[in-house]
């Protein structure tokens, strides 16, 4: 069965389980989907979002179930086993934001399980945009794996109403810093830079200022590490422009002098 599909661009997985992929960030990962296979589901409308824009991938589908994420997630690695097969990290993405299905914290318990018993040097990530931080069974499921990368890719409203567009009425930076406050620094921040125009609206956050918030936030935050990437795919945005690589080693060294662990792709 095809594991991707390519529309307009853009990507859509189309089963539970899919992969594993080479991940610039995560090596060799074994994608989970909780999102529809026909669609996105998502707090945020990225501009840059590799799924396409929300109006643009309607779905019809229910997410899958509890117990047919961990069906498919067993054979999967059962059959990886066989082949002598083994992911280095098994990462909650897909079409959409995981941390919304109903039964996460379920999920998560049951990948544990999984894990444990048919590849225990795997570690568990779940890639997340931040917003649903506000429900305590996301947060401590959240706090039980090995892996956290939550959202931040500015650190004012106004660009993140720009470059997130989130679907969710009166979200705010603020409100995402507190909750990411309740991880006592065991997470990781993924940011990702780029700039150009929207909807009439330059925007750019790279600037000195919008670095500077970003930085206060940080530091606040105090994750364990800081991950930086600009775009590597196309955009279903077309007038948004990758950030030099140059650009993101100078505010990566700002990163560092903060006394933070930071990677950076370009």
């Amino acid at each position: 069965m095809q594991l991707i599909l390519f529309i307009m661009s853009t990507i859509l997985f189309d089963q539970i389980v899919y992969g594993p992929v080479r991940s610039r960030r995560l090596g060799v990962s074994l994608g989970v989907n909780l999102s529809p296979t026909d669609g996105k589901r998502c707090t945020f409308d990225c501009i840059y979002c590799e799924c396409g824009l929300n109006a643009e991938r309607k779905t019809r589908r229910q997410p899958p179930t509890r117990e047919a994420v961990r069906m498919a997630l067993a054979e999967k690695l059962s059959q990886m086993n066989v082949e002598g097969l083994a992911p280095d990290t098994i990462t909650f993405s897909g079409n959409g934001e995981p941390t919304m299905h109903d039964c996460f914290a379920a999920i998560i318990e049951d990948t544990l399980e999984i894990r444990d018993k048919l590849c225990p040097s795997a570690k568990i990530a779940v890639l997340s945009n931040s917003t649903m931080l506000h429900k305590a069974d996301v947060v401590r499921a959240l706090c039980i794996i090995d892996e956290n990368l939550m959202k931040l890719d500015a650190a004012t409203d106004d660009l993140i109403k720009i470059v997130d567009q989130p679907t969710i009425r009166n979200t705010s930076v603020q409100k995402i810093i507190d909750n990411l406050l309740l991880f006592n620094g065991k997470l990781t921040i993924q940011t990702m830079f780029l700039k150009g125009v929207h909807k009439g609206i330059s925007f750019d956050n790279t600037c000195a200022e919008a670095v500077e918030l970003w930085l206060e936030a940080l530091n606040k935050i105090r994750p364990k590490k800081v991950m930086m990437y600009t775009i590597s795919r196309e955009t279903p945005v077309k007038s948004l422009q990758k950030v030099p690589l140059v650009t993101l080693q100078k505010i990566a060294e700002k990163v560092g002098n903060a006394g933070f662990t930071v990677t950076v792709s370009g």
